[in-house]
């Protein structure tokens, strides 16, 4: 299972989160300089994210429980690690940083999948996915991240029909089981 890593107020979290400087880009993905987070949903403005899908060697996927105070779909389920490219970031270089902040795991393999674009509400990114195998411990982020487990593919897919999963990591998911077929 997991264990919680130091925690920080999810007021105080949530108000850092949406100050970051985030990369903004065009339609084409092109780099057109820096956001502030908030600004980027509040004024429609396209970003920058990553998702990780970790498996363990067993083929289970990691799954976890988004915080109340998150800005975009507080208390769902999600598929994938990941989160928004800061300004000065490579996709690559977020999806290891996000990896280690949510889920305490650092120093593997991260496997470059897809990129492309999703529009969802006040969602506007160009996504790269990434894949990684772990099976030691999980270090969860209280601030950002409630529960993490590892579950058997099929029962992620009859899980994601019943409760509140991200849609951006659930399109992400769909496009790479896609891939592997």
């Amino acid at each position: 299972r997991c264990s919680p890593a130091s925690p920080l107020s999810g007021a105080a979290h949530r108000a850092a989160s949406d100050a970051e400087l985030i990369a903004w880009v065009d339609e084409q993905d092109n780099l057109l300089g820096s956001r502030v987070r908030s600004d980027l949903r509040q004024r429609g403005l396209i970003g920058r994210c990553t998702f990780i899908f970790l498996f363990n060697s067993a083929g289970e996927l990691c799954v976890h429980r988004r915080t109340l105070s998150k800005a975009m779909y507080p208390g769902f389920w999600d598929t994938a690690a990941g989160g928004m490219v800061a300004a000065h970031e490579s996709y690559a270089e977020s999806a290891a940083r996000e990896l280690e902040e949510e889920l305490g795991v650092s120093g593997v393999e991260l496997t470059a999948h897809d990129h492309f674009y999703f529009e969802d509400g006040d969602s506007r990114l160009w996504c790269t996915s990434f894949s990684a195998v772990w099976d030691g411990p999980l270090r969860i982020q209280p601030e950002e991240v409630m529960e993490a487990r590892f579950l058997p593919l099929a029962t992620v897919l009859e899980e994601a029909e019943q409760k509140p999963y991200c849609p951006d990591a659930q399109e992400g998911l769909r496009r790479y089981l896609a891939l592997r077929r």
